[in-house]
């Protein structure tokens, strides 16, 4: 008898109950993600003008949050995650609204605008982690490199959409009124996925909540691909988080640009990732998960590189001494290849911590596995904040730094292989 095929396509995944409302909201939420990140650099830039504040309101609105997510964990694994997928953004929207109102009247000091990213961040967990450990839950595991792509997806197109029109808001109506837009955009997403239920798991974190978030920690160190995947992609992402500053200050003040531009030069990392992680989706990932995250890293260290140029003109101190139109596309080149690379790497990395985590701890493994990963980000950009403030080729050198640490972190920590920890 022959066995019948499984059906592997993005229609067999569409007709998922429930996944398009999640994943539409999911898509909202993270174009507004996109935006503030980008928003809330530029409001501080324009507002303050310092790049050292700009680094630590970076820092300040994803940090915290990574700091409770073994608590945040262990709360997803008792209680569900749609509820408090939708909590994390209508939080969002209430802390973006307020930091819009409160500078349009001219009544938030900066300790105060650090002191409400803060608090906005100790939520985020919820959502990324919740979407994240969602899916494997709901969707059958042939199907996972599909809604894994589309995960991916979600933040490249978000790329591709977010950073232009936050920055186009920025340079028309101003900081204020795109930090507004974006907390509205975040309330849409929360809309879109009330009434959806939870899907049916196996529960472990019974005990008091802090001893279940220990347990949790002990399980991720313990686990040797989620501890590979930390140390290599938080390295990585000190990369990814100075980018976040060091763009910017690149595009406004070397090359004598506009807020646009940002955005537009953002945008490139997203359009080439989209391509790359829908292509990526479509293979096999079984077997494979090493390579595809070790060589899209060891290649990834060629993108901060070609910052150097236009941040070396910055440090000889000739303002637009670097023809302009050089320094897009070098600036644009290195997104592109950002792009590029995400895409087998995203697929790889969502994939291998599905098959190598156990079902019943996935709510606090996840969350746990996620903060570890993305921790590099906010420290990136703090980093680069007071850096750049001095030296911009410096900066630059630390993130191309970073890229060449984290590949080797990757190929020596991640094994290829670890029986007995797939969820199948």
């Amino acid at each position: 008898m022959t066995d019948i095929p499984l059906d592997r396509s993005y229609r067999a995944l569409f007709a998922v109950p429930s996944i398009l409302r999640i994943l539409l909201g999911m898509a909202i939420a993270r174009v507004a993600q996109a935006m503030v990140s980008v928003a809330l650099v530029l409001f501080t830039l324009a507002e303050y003008h310092s790049p050292e504040l700009a680094g630590v309101v970076t820092f300040a609105s994803i940090f915290p949050g990574l700091l409770v997510s073994p608590i945040a964990g262990v709360l997803l694994d008792r209680h569900g995650r749609i509820r408090l997928i939708i909590a994390d953004w209508i939080i969002a929207l209430a802390s973006l609204v307020l930091i819009g109102v409160l500078a349009l009247a001219h009544a938030l000091p900066d300790w105060l605008l650090v002191v409400i990213a803060t608090v906005s961040s100790l939520t985020s967990i919820f959502s990324h982690t919740g979407l994240r450990t969602l899916f494997p839950l709901i969707v059958p595991e042939h199907l996972w490199e599909r809604v894994n792509a589309i995960d991916s997806n979600g933040y490249v197109i978000a790329l591709i959409l977010g950073p232009p029109f936050a920055a186009s808001l920025v340079a028309i109506a101003g900081g204020p009124a795109a930090l507004i837009v974006t907390g509205l955009l975040s309330g849409a997403a929360a809309l879109s996925i009330l009434g959806v239920s939870d899907p049916e798991t196996e529960v472990t974190a019974t005990g008091p909540i802090l001893s279940d978030a220990l347990e949790g920690v002990r399980y991720v160190w313990r686990n040797r691909t989620l501890r590979g995947l930390g140390f290599s992609i938080s390295t990585l992402n000190i990369a990814g988080g100075m980018s976040t500053i060091l763009i910017p200050l690149l595009v406004l003040r070397q090359l004598g640009a506009s807020e646009a531009a940002v955005g537009v030069v953002f945008a490139i990392s997203g359009v080439s990732g989209m391509v790359s992680a829908l292509l990526a989706g479509r293979m096999d990932s079984r077997g494979r998960e090493w390579i595809m995250l070790v060589a899209p890293m060891a290649a990834s260290t060629i993108a901060p590189l070609l910052l150097l140029p236009p941040a070396a003109a910055a440090a000889a101190g000739q303002a637009g001494a670097l023809d302009p139109r050089l320094g897009f596309l070098l600036i644009g080149a290195s997104m592109f290849l950002v792009g590029i690379l995400t895409g087998p790497m995203d697929i790889a990395l969502f994939t291998v911590r599905q098959r190598r985590t156990d079902q019943a701890w996935m709510g606090r493994a996840f969350a746990i596995s996620m903060s570890f990963n993305y921790i590099g980000v906010p420290v990136g950009a703090a980093l680069a904040g007071f850096i750049a403030a001095s030296s911009l080729a410096a900066a630059v050198g630390l993130a191309v730094l970073a890229t060449i640490g984290a590949s080797l972190f990757a190929a020596f920590l991640v094994p290829r292989d670890e029986p007995g920890t797939s969820t199948a």
